[in-house]
């Protein structure tokens, strides 16, 4: 007999922009999951939040992200 015992965690971050007292403009932001199993990560989707709805998940592989990361970089850098 073979006894496995997995240590599931998923990880999550909810990211919004700030509050507004403009009606017009619904709350907004992306939530990101990663599920990891043992340590070692399962993969890592992607919601996107606009007002009370959220659209699918759309998994993303290790270079998605890397360029994901790239780019929120970028944008920054602009950003005053």
């Amino acid at each position: 007999m073979k006894r496995i015992v997995s240590n599931i965690q998923n990880l999550g971050f909810t990211i919004t922009n700030a509050p507004s007292e403009d009606k017009k403009v619904k709350q907004g932001g992306i939530i990101l999951d990663q599920t990891l199993v043992n340590g070692k990560s399962q993969g890592v989707s992607v919601r996107l939040i606009n007002g009370t709805k959220k659209t699918a998940a759309v998994k993303l592989d290790k270079q998605a992200l890397s360029d994901l990361l790239t780019a929120v970089n970028e944008v920054l850098e602009t950003e005053a």
